[in-house]
C-alpha cells in the first residue's frame, strides 16, 4: 500500500526537546514534588529527582521543544527534490510556524505526516506543548473521535514492527541494517540538552534534527524499495 502513496504528500518531522530549566533548582517547589511523583518508579532508587532531572525532556509536563525539523518531496516528472527546513527559537513560536506549515501545504485529505515513533513521541508530545502554550492543534494532529484506520499519520517504527509491538528498533539501528549512510559525528539523543544550555550550540541541533528527518524518508524510500535520495536531491531552507 505504501508504493502507492504520492510521497509529495507526504510531511517527515522530527522535534528535539529538553527540559524546560537548565537546572531542577530553577522549577518551582510544587514542581519539583510533582516531578518527584512522575519518575519515581523510572528512578527507583537509583537517582535523585535532581539527578533524573536532565531526562526531563522526554516529558511533555517538564520538558520543551527548542526545534522541529520537516522535510518534503517537490517530485515532478523525473526531477525528484527534498526540501528540508527547521523551526527555532521561543517554543510559542516553533509551535505556531509549524502549524502554519501544516495548515498552508499539508492541510489536504491526501496528506500525511511521518516520522520515527512519531506516534508515541512526536506527535503527542507537539500537541501537549501546543496545549500548554494555547496555541490550536492542527487537524493533522487533532487524533480526538479518529478511528486508528483514520488518523492521518505515518510511523517508519511502526512499519518496521510489522504488528510486533513489543519490538523497537531506533532510528540510527534501522538505518544502518537499511544500508542507509548517516553522519558518524552527529551528537545523540542524550547529549543535546548539554549542546542547549551549556554550549549553546543551537545550530549543532538543527543540523541533527535535519539529518532524523532525511533518514526518515530515506528508511520510506526503502520500504517502497526506491533509490535513496543523494547529496544533490537533498535541498536546506
Amino acid at each position: 500500500m505504501i508504493e502507492k502513496i504520492n510521497l509529495n504528500n507526504i510531511l517527515f518531522i522530527d522535534i528535539e526537546t529538553v527540559p524546560e530549566t537548565e537546572d531542577f533548582s530553577q522549577i518551582d517547589q510544587e514542581m519539583q514534588q510533582l516531578w518527584e511523583q512522575k519518575t519515581q518508579y523510572q528512578r527507583k532508587d537509583d537517582y535523585s529527582p535532581e539527578e533524573f532531572y536532565e531526562r526531563a525532556g522526554i516529558w511533555a509536563e517538564f520538558g520543551k521543544i527548542i526545534c522541529i525539523s520537516a522535510g518534503y518531496f517537490t517530485n515532478k516528472n523525473d526531477i525528484r527534490n527534498f526540501r528540508v527546513t527547521s523551526f527555532i527559537g521561543e517554543e510559542a513560536k516553533i509551535l505556531k510556524d509549524f502549524s502554519n506549515l501544516i495548515q498552508n501545504h499539508f492541510n489536504g485529505a491526501q496528506h500525511l505526516l511521518c516520522g520515527h515513533n512519531s506516534k508515541e513521541f512526536d506527535i503527542p508530545f507537539i500537541a501537549r506543548r501546543m496545549i500548554i502554550q494555547g496555541i490550536a492543534i492542527p487537524a493533522k494532529m487533532n487524533l480526538f473521535g479518529k478511528k486508528p484506520w483514520e488518523v492521518p499519520h505515518l510511523d517508519t517504527l511502526e512499519l518496521w514492527k510489522f504488528g510486533d509491538y513489543k519490538h523497537y528498533t531506533s532510528l540510527k539501528l534501522l538505518s544502518k541494517i537499511l544500508g542507509i549512510p548517516t553522519s558518524k559525528d552527529d551528537i545523540d539523543g542524550s547529549q543535546v540538552a548539554q549542546v542547549y544550555y551549556v554550549q549553546k550550540n543551537i545550530d549543532r541541533i538543527v543540523t541533527y534534527c535535519e539529518k532524523d528527518v532525511i533518514a526518515t524518508a530515506q528508511i520510506f524510500l526503502r520500504f517502497r524499495r526506491e533509490d535513496l535520495l543523494i547529496d544533490e536531491e537533498i535541498i536546506h531552507v
